[in-house]
């Protein structure tokens, strides 16, 4: 079965960082370009940030720019989003999603999401 599923969500203060990481399960990671999006409360999913196949990020937002970093750990067939410099606008829950491509497009036509983990920043 193929899934993906994220974790390290939680509570984190204003200006504080967290790591949230995308496994995947049945198929490999490596070869698929992996976006990160969220929804907030009452608002639309939104596109974040992603990597291409061979790891050029493209942050779609203005907002996470120097923030927010995609990295991949093929060898765990994991992909990382680290969010530094926290925001309160940052919370939501945020997705993980792959697409067997090599360049990011940014859409929603992922063939694989994850369940999602809730990032709340708050003091």
């Amino acid at each position: 079965q193929l899934q993906l599923a994220e974790s390290g969500g939680g509570l984190v203060q204003p200006g504080g960082s967290l790591r949230l990481s995308c496994v995947a399960s049945g198929f490999t990671l490596e070869n698929y370009v992996i976006g990160w999006f969220r929804q907030a409360p009452g608002k639309e999913r939104e596109g974040v940030s992603c990597v291409s196949r061979f790891g050029v990020l493209s942050n779609w937002l203005h907002s996470v720019e120097g923030r927010f970093v995609i990295t991949r750990d093929n060898a765990k067939n994991t992909v990382y989003l680290d969010m530094n410099n926290l925001h309160p606008d940052d919370t939501a829950v945020y997705y993980c999603a792959a697409r067997r491509d090599v360049f990011c497009i940014r859409d929603e036509n992922y063939a694989y999401w994850g369940q999602g983990t809730q990032v709340t920043v708050s003091s």
